[in-house]
């Protein structure tokens, strides 16, 4: 019995490392991703008709599905017509974090 005040606070630190990831992805996302992906990651119809592409949302499971890596891939490398975005690593981190809040 011990031991759980030690793991309760472990799950607290960790816990708020991973939102603060999320909020801190948030913010990156508003600036460099919401012009096209929109403000909840459904797409914005104007730019994907300007592209002619099919925006997949970021929530969908097709997306959602991608591994963390991928995702941070695509980011940084770009995917399609999607140019690569000058991110951080911790920025890329961030903003798969907050992916990952958009499950449908």
């Amino acid at each position: 019995m011990r031991f759980l005040p030690v793991y309760a606070a472990f799950v607290a630190l960790c816990a708020g490392q991973v939102f603060g990831a999320a909020a801190d992805g948030k913010a990156v996302y508003d600036t460099k991703c919401k012009n096209c992906h929109g403000a909840d990651g459904t797409g914005n119809p104007t730019i994907a008709k300007m592209l002619k592409v099919t925006m997949r949302p970021l929530g969908s499971a097709e997306v959602q599905a991608k591994s963390d890596d991928d995702l941070k891939k695509d980011i940084t490398a770009g995917n399609g017509k999607m140019k690569p975005q000058s991110v951080s690593a911790k920025q890329a981190d961030d903003l798969v974090a907050f992916l990952r809040t958009l499950k449908q």
